[in-house]
């Protein structure tokens, strides 16, 4: 293939990546680097029929002027990653210069807004990652040993969490949790407990959060591991159980190996769309136990007046440096073995 050829082959991809993910990641970082206009106050003399008295006010004429000169907001450069709404640079060099005690530097530092997110987000991400990858893969063992006519049905029932809107799985599920839910009164009879509540602390929140990720997650490795099922060559197999191999040995020993590819390829995945969890936090109702990095973009834009974008710029690009921070050891990975075949 010519240079020519291979150029017109690859420009609409490299076109739509350029416009659609490169300039919106430079807008987002100039942004973050640029605060929001103080609003102009003036003072005013407000008289009546009992006298005059003055009054502060918002001169709308000249916040309006500033925004229209300047649209990004006044210049702040880094000053927006370190304050205390992300990485809090004074306060948690304070936190360790003043504490000694592991437990008492961990608890202040989830009192800051984005180390408590960050908390939550690096937790889900670690645990949904891969006991749903794990969960997957069972479920492809068991549907690929089962007879064919019972395959359809139990597919078609893994894929319900996947079929499902994220946002209407989680409220779903939120209903079957609240104490007057199946899940919730339940678990209060099973334990003679009537204020016994899923979301009465951040503990139990959490594990919530993390058992629905499990579920919701699981359909994707199920689908990508199944199909890599049907490619383990079936000679090795009939060989290894020839040789006495059992079961578990043949899944450790041909099985395992033999679906590492795709094991990267879906741990890649699902580390990028787990370190964005925000739907299952949403549909929970659970900020006041639970937050994540993209539900403080969320919370900074969802104001009707006083819209952060700024801070909301500067912890997406914190989110992206975070997702190339754990896609960087797979990624190597990737590369060695590349270059290890080459």
């Amino acid at each position: 293939m010519t240079h020519k050829t291979f150029f017109a082959f690859i420009f609409p991809s490299l076109l739509a990546m350029i416009l659609f993910i490169a300039l919106p990641i430079g807008s987002i970082v100039v942004q973050s680097l640029h605060v929001e206009h103080p609003r102009v106050l003036v003072e005013v003399e407000n008289c009546g029929p009992f006298g005059c008295e003055r009054e502060t006010r918002v001169d709308t004429a000249a916040t309006q002027a500033l925004q229209e000169a300047q649209p990004m907001g006044q210049f702040n450069g880094l000053g927006t990653y370190f304050d205390r709404r992300h990485l809090a640079t004074e306060e948690v060099s304070r936190i360790f210069s003043d504490n000694e005690g592991v437990a008492d530097i961990a608890r202040q530092m989830y009192n800051l807004p984005f180390y408590k997110a960050l908390s939550f987000t690096l937790v889900y991400t670690f645990i949904v990652t891969p006991l749903g990858m794990a969960l997957g893969f069972s479920i492809a063992l068991a549907v690929n040993s089962i007879p064919r006519f019972l395959k359809g049905p139990i597919i078609f029932f893994s894929l319900l969490p996947m079929i499902v809107t994220p946002l209407v799985g989680s409220l779903i599920l939120f209903w079957m949790i609240n104490t007057q839910g199946v899940i919730g009164s339940n678990l209060q009879l099973l334990f003679d407990d009537p204020d016994l509540s899923l979301r009465a602390s951040p503990l139990l929140t959490w594990v919530t959060l993390i058992v629905y990720g499990v579920w919701s997650m699981a359909p994707f490795s199920f689908v990508v591991f199944y199909a890599g099922l049907q490619t383990v060559p079936s000679d090795t197999l009939e060989s290894a159980k020839i040789d006495g191999a059992s079961r578990w040995e043949r899944i450790r020993y041909v099985v395992i190996p033999h679906l590492i590819p795709l094991a990267t390829f879906v741990a890649l995945v699902q580390l990028m769309d787990n370190f964005r969890v925000f739907e299952p936090i949403v549909g929970f109702s659970a900020e006041a136990n639970a937050t994540s990095l993209s539900w403080n973009i969320f919370n900074d834009l969802r104001g009707q007046v006083d819209q952060q974008y700024s801070s909301a710029a500067a912890t997406s690009v914190l989110t992206v440096f975070g997702v190339v921070v754990l896609l960087m050891p797979v990624l190597v990975r990737l590369w060695r073995d590349f270059n290890r075949k080459a």
